[in-house]
């Protein structure tokens, strides 16, 4: 073969095996260049929505765990809720029909993260870019975080109590079911990110920083109540509100207790005041005002116990004090037997009324002193006494001994006369002396023969009610003539008159009952 063709089938051969060569390498180079879809799958953290107008089409791992959306069941707005905090120039809608890409920067100057929003047709893509890598430490720190945010979403959903935070714009940011479930059931609708679920005004309870609430539910016309508590951190406020129906009604039912009382206590002649725990007058009706002399307005002031018996002492509605240095202490032994509820006292004023004071304990360290003027009563006792004296001294000058019964058979007067003929003395017994016990002593010292079982029927009511006399006999031989009339009241008088001169004194003995 000339050596011309064998050179040149040599060029040829070496020409393919370098044609070769080079589509190998070629090919080896565009194996190992990773693509668009292997460089995200190097990064399974990195955070990438994709929505379908409004409606959440696709999101990463990462995304799903971090911000708790569902392909499928959440849309724009539910997605954007959870952005506006950390980039709060998030479009409202994902505005489709506007070709290219936005890009929406972080609130914060020292947050580099973005996020990149590319339109394709109906499409949505949104990309998260954020310069920090994530190591292992970070992803593990961001698992906890992930499960932190799982507990706290699901304390959030779970608690009885609606609680939602607004922005500096006034619109609602975020919520927890409770809110959603009162929302829905005052307004009938879904919750409105620019319409929250009460008027919530900038005045608050000083001392406790709340506000209460009323709102009528749409449904069924129920007035409920609420306490609404604001906090403000930063530029977002969380509001809390509290379900107190309960306690408005008991509030409501103690108003109306109290004013019950008032009016009960208003009608009373009964000067009534009533101390709390700190000894600081609380309550108090009007007639306390007529009987001490304390004007209102002193009253009102809720005065302390020792003011209060310091004033009394000064109009002179309480007695004075023999010695003025102990009396603040007898003014505390007053105090500590009111809270034993011992102490019960007779007052007699310069005056001449006469107040009877009692003390109370209540509940919860509270006393009520009662002050009620007696002076009538005391009169009325006191000339009571003095004709029953009067009576007696009169009964006293017959010669005729004179005993009366009372309905029921008990022996309830006898002159001295009696007591003389017969040798007792009813005053010194331990029990009530019945007609019963008289008769057993009668017999005892009269001879048989009288008519004693008829008059203790008469006494007590089961014979004839006329008067009638009955002879008897003394031991002695002296003739008795008993005479047994009915008075007032159904009680029974008895006489005893001695016939003859001879008038004898018994032994003087102690009445008692008869044996069975």
């Amino acid at each position: 073969m000339p050596f011309w063709d064998i050179a040149a089938i040599v060029a040829a051969a070496g020409l393919s095996t370098g044609a070769a060569l080079f589509w190998i390498t070629r090919q080896r180079r565009l194996t190992t260049r990773p693509s668009p879809d292997a460089t995200r799958e190097t990064h399974p953290d990195g955070i990438s929505f994709l929505f379908d107008q409004e409606d959440l089409h696709h999101a990463s791992d990462t995304a799903q765990q971090l911000y708790r959306l569902i392909p499928g069941q959440d849309d724009w707005q539910s997605w954007r809720e959870r952005m506006l905090n950390r980039f709060p120039s998030v479009p409202e809608h994902p505005m489709s029909n506007q070709p290219g890409s936005v890009t929406v920067p972080a609130r914060h100057a020292e947050d580099t993260a973005t996020l990149k929003l590319t339109h394709r047709g109906k499409f949505t893509q949104i990309h998260m870019n954020d310069d920090r890598m994530i190591n292992a430490a970070q992803s593990q720190k961001l698992r906890a975080l992930h499960r932190e945010l799982a507990d706290l979403r699901r304390a959030s959903d779970t608690t009885p109590h609606a609680v939602w935070q607004v922005d500096s714009t006034g619109k609602v940011t975020w919520h927890n079911a409770a809110y959603e479930d009162l929302y829905n059931r005052l307004h009938n609708t879904a919750p409105l990110a620019t319409k929250p679920v009460f008027k919530v005004t900038d005045t608050a309870n000083e001392s406790t920083g709340r506000q209460r609430v009323s709102t009528q539910s749409k449904a069924d016309g129920r007035k409920d109540w609420y306490d609404v508590n604001a906090v403000t951190v930063g530029d977002i406020t969380i509001f809390h509100a509290v379900d107190v129906n309960a306690v408005v009604k008991s509030e409501v039912a103690q108003r109306n207790f109290v004013q019950t009382l008032a009016k009960t206590f208003a009608q009373l002649s009964i000067g009534l005041a009533i101390f709390d725990r700190n000894g600081q007058l609380a309550l108090f009706n009007p007639a306390l005002i007529d009987l001490t002399n304390l004007p209102a307005d002193f009253l009102s002031g809720r005065p302390t116990l020792l003011s209060f018996f310091d004033r009394m002492r000064e109009n002179r509605r309480m007695p004075e004090p023999k010695n003025y240095h102990s009396w603040r202490q007898e003014i505390s032994e007053v105090i500590a037997a009111a809270t034993d509820g011992r102490y019960q006292e007779t007052w007699t004023l310069e005056t001449g009324q006469t107040y009877r004071v009692r003390g109370r304990p209540h509940p919860d360290g509270a006393i009520a002193f009662l002050i009620e003027d007696i002076s009538a009563e005391v009169s009325l006792t006191r000339n009571f006494r003095a004709e029953l004296e009067l009576g007696q001294s009169l009964m006293d000058t017959f010669d005729e001994a004179l005993v009366v019964f009372s309905s029921t058979g008990v022996l309830t007067f006898c002159n001295v006369a009696y007591r003389e003929l017969w040798g007792l003395d009813p005053d010194n017994s331990f029990a009530d002396v019945t007609i019963a016990d008289s008769v057993h002593e009668w017999k005892r010292l009269c001879k048989p023969g009288a008519r004693w079982p008829a008059l203790t029927d008469f006494v007590r009511g089961y014979g004839d009610r006329t008067t009638w006399d009955m002879p008897a006999k003394l031991s002695d031989g002296t003739d008795l003539s008993c005479s047994v009339s009915r008075i007032a009241s159904g009680a029974t008088v008895i006489r005893f008159v001695q016939n003859g001169a001879a008038k004898t004194k018994p032994r003087r003995t102690k009445v008692n009952r008869p044996s069975a």
